[in-house]
């Protein structure tokens, strides 16, 4: 005679007594820090988009203080006559360089070929104007900055940063940090209870991002401007003058548009769906340990 619940699952029925996945969903981020991160997304996307604007008008980047079209850069992007005679476009870093036609220095938009650093579609506004650039960059740089003081205070009152933020002293050993990588390399994303927290590499890279790289953008943004160098000469000694302070800043934006990069691609990875939902909502589907299981009540 056979079992009841070979029966049931013949007949499509599932057994009372059989297993499955454990769910657990949890309240992960707080108002503050949604609406904050949403602000933040929004500025520095305008940031950059306008910041490539302005660095059009002088596509390139100098140290010290001294920096203008008949001065050596260390770097710069720029349009040359190629071999067979059609324009080309290159980054050049010091006395080596790399062909950028169609991307940097000679693109095309709307069916005209453009000689420009960084291509139309990639700037704000789409046309060749510094001014309206400035005034987009200015605008968005002071909501980051206002946004960046209120989510500052918060974490600080809150205890964001202590508790979600800031690694642990045991999080940095070299072993941690080295088991760590691997996971990231095998693309293994925690679970369960560890799911509910920052790993190592997550809190490194965001105190990096919050502490240092924002913070330099927005000193060295500050030392561009002669007005605020009348107020606080300090900063152009601090980065060496003008032109070193704007390298920084251009060195800077790079690297938080990698961050960015790779946030995307692991917000995908670990879960696109439920990673932007949290941060829409707060509330996160935590992923289940394999083998983790609850019985159903019958």
């Amino acid at each position: 005679m056979p079992d009841i619940n070979e029966t049931q699952s013949a007949a499509g029925i599932s057994s009372p007594e059989e297993p499955r996945p454990a769910k657990e969903v949890i309240y992960r981020h707080t108002r503050v820090v949604r609406i904050a991160h949403w602000i933040n997304a929004l500025c520095f996307l305008l940031l950059l988009m306008s910041g490539l604007q302005i660095f059009n008008a002088h596509p390139a980047l100098y140290w010290g203080s001294k920096g203008a079209d008949y001065d050596k850069p260390f770097f710069e992007i720029t349009a040359v006559q190629g071999r067979n005679g059609e324009p080309e476009g290159i980054a050049r870093f010091g006395k080596s360089y790399v062909v950028t036609t169609g991307v940097l220095g000679v693109s095309k938009y709307r069916g005209q070929t453009n000689f420009v650093a960084f291509p139309s579609w990639l700037t704000v506004p789409s046309w060749r104007d510094l001014g309206t650039g400035r005034f987009w960059h200015f605008f968005f740089a002071w909501g980051l900055v206002l946004n960046g003081l209120v989510y500052l205070g918060f974490g600080v009152a809150n205890r964001h940063f202590r508790r979600d933020i800031l690694p642990a002293g045991h999080e940095l050993k070299p072993r941690n940090l080295l088991n760590d990588i691997w996971d990231h390399v095998r693309l293994k994303h925690p679970r369960g209870e560890a799911a509910k927290r920052y790993n190592p590499l997550q809190k490194i890279s965001y105190v990096t991002v919050i502490f240092i790289l924002f913070p330099l953008m927005i000193l060295t943004g500050l030392t561009m401007s002669p007005g605020f160098n009348a107020i606080a000469p300090v900063l152009l000694d601090l980065f060496g003058g003008r032109q070193s302070a704007r390298s920084i800043h251009f060195i800077v934006a790079n690297l938080l548009v990698l961050f960015l990069i790779v946030h995307l691609a692991e917000v995908v990875i670990a879960g696109a769906w439920n990673e932007i939902r949290s941060m829409i909502t707060g509330r996160y589907v935590v992923p289940v340990e394999k083998g983790a299981t609850e019985e159903v009540s019958s």
